[in-house]
């Protein structure tokens, strides 16, 4: 069995060790559901920058999201 935490679990301990808020803690897992949903499930471990290019272009040409809201999801 494998002991190692979730990715959710992972990025909430790494968000508390920074002293974060809850609600940016929500946030930011939030924006890390929607990145795996939009590329089908894939674990970010076998994902690297190009995904990341891709997520956020679909935020800003399908989602119009400003500037800031792109920076927040990177």
């Amino acid at each position: 069995m494998d002991d190692k935490p979730k990715l959710l679990d992972q990025v909430r301990e790494q968000i508390r060790l920074r002293h974060y808020s809850i609600r940016t803690e929500k946030v930011y897992l939030e924006w890390v559901k929607r990145f795996i949903r939009f590329h089908k499930y894939r674990h970010p471990q076998e994902m690297g920058a190009a995904e990341v290019e891709a997520f956020l272009s679909h935020l800003a040409v399908r989602w119009d999201v400003a500037a800031s809201t792109q920076n927040q999801a990177l």
